[in-house]
């Protein structure tokens, strides 16, 4: 099986430095160096597309644009990369967001995928109106996709729930093809969710070891309901020729984090409901002290960042090596991103995906590009 490799879209800005924010946590002011204009997420589409890359990853909140919006505009300037476009069940209605992906699908020639943000941080969704506590909020996100899902097949769906309510909803027009839903939570509520309604379980990056916790975790609940399920992770990245070179940038992404912005960031970060969240800030604890918390796996992006806060850190040879590993555990698909993203994209592209191509665990989706990435030689 080919892995699946999906970049970012970074809605809330993007910089030669670490752009923080998400999980109730502003975006910082690093984000203004090179604002999220249709015109520069476009060149990150347009090189992700070229070098290879499935899908991008575009996420919601407050801290950024809407990803609904901003992947529609941007679909326009691009021709196959997929969007993966998070959104948060409780915002709107199930029939309407059914309706929304079938005529995404529709005006894209069928490039949306969803990933589906049940949204850990009660203060940050009360600002949008929602009052439910996160487990009512995942019971809610239950009810949601098995009206959706119904929907896309074109079911008549009544249905009185706890939270949600429709009588006689139904599409004019299905979704084809029927969009991936990908769902990523560490908590019980989470995990029921996932195996009932989910295509791909995501996770952030933690350590291999507990990567396969959750693997086996997933499968089993999901082999209670009859399903099995495929498995992805998200990570940023730093790779370069060498070793050495990729732990410099890191170095210097380091340097750039302000006391006082790790100070604010972690205060508002440890008031999160997200298990997921925590799991990510006991990686570093919020010191600078032994963030190669694995073999080029850095926990130094989580200082700044909520969400996602572990990066592949090394020489191409080394990030393809930590890839396989985590593939040998079940992970066959990689949500990445680096900063700034359009030059982190190359790096990447140019440099890790040939050599996984030449060990046969890659093609590029325009197949006539395989067999030449596939002779970049080995050697960093």
């Amino acid at each position: 099986m080919s892995l699946t490799f999906h970049w970012f879209l970074p809605t809330n800005g993007d910089s030669r430095h670490v752009v923080g924010g998400g999980h109730g946590t502003p975006a910082t002011a690093s984000g203004q160096d090179r604002p999220p204009t249709v015109a520069y997420l476009s060149q990150i589409a347009r090189a992700a597309e070229d070098l290879g890359f499935a899908g991008a990853l575009t996420p919601t909140g407050a801290w950024c644009e809407d990803a609904w919006l901003t992947t529609a505009m941007v679909s326009q300037h691009s021709e196959r990369l997929k969007f993966l476009v998070a959104f948060r069940p409780g915002f709107v209605s199930p029939t309407l967001a059914a309706q929304m992906a079938s005529t995404f699908q529709r005006q894209t020639g069928g490039r949306l995928l969803l990933n589906v943000v049940t949204g850990g941080e009660s203060h940050e969704q009360r600002a949008y109106g929602d009052f439910l506590d996160k487990d009512a909020r995942y019971r809610r996100t239950g009810e949601f996709l098995h009206i959706v899902r119904d929907l896309w097949e074109g079911k008549s769906v009544d249905l009185h729930g706890e939270h949600l309510r429709v009588e006689e909803a139904r599409l004019s027009r299905v979704p084809d093809p029927v969009p991936e839903v990908y769902f990523g939570g560490s908590s019980p509520a989470a995990g029921e969710v996932a195996a009932r309604y989910a295509d791909v379980y995501l996770t952030w990056g933690e350590p291999p070891a507990q990567v396969a916790e959750k693997i086996a975790w997933i499968r089993r609940l999901a082999a209670e309901h009859g399903r099995t399920l495929r498995f992805g992770i998200r990570l940023h990245v730093i790779t370069r020729d060498t070793s050495a070179a990729a732990w410099a940038e890191a170095d210097r992404l380091l340097a750039g984090f302000d006391q006082e912005t790790v100070r604010a960031v972690q205060a508002g970060l440890s008031r999160s409901e997200s298990e997921g969240q925590r799991r990510m800030l006991a990686l570093h604890g919020g010191s600078r002290d032994g963030l190669e918390i694995h073999p080029n796996l850095w926990a130094g992006i989580g200082l700044v960042r909520g969400g996602a806060g572990t990066a592949l850190v090394g020489s191409h040879d080394e990030v393809a090596e930590r890839i396989e590993e985590y593939h040998a555990l079940g992970i066959d698909e990689f949500v990445l991103s680096g900063y700034p993203h359009l030059e982190e994209a190359y790096w990447f592209g140019e440099g890790v995906l040939p050599r996984l191509a030449g060990r046969g665990l890659w093609h590029h989706p325009d197949d006539g590009r395989t067999a030449a990435a596939a002779q970049v030689p080995f050697a960093s």
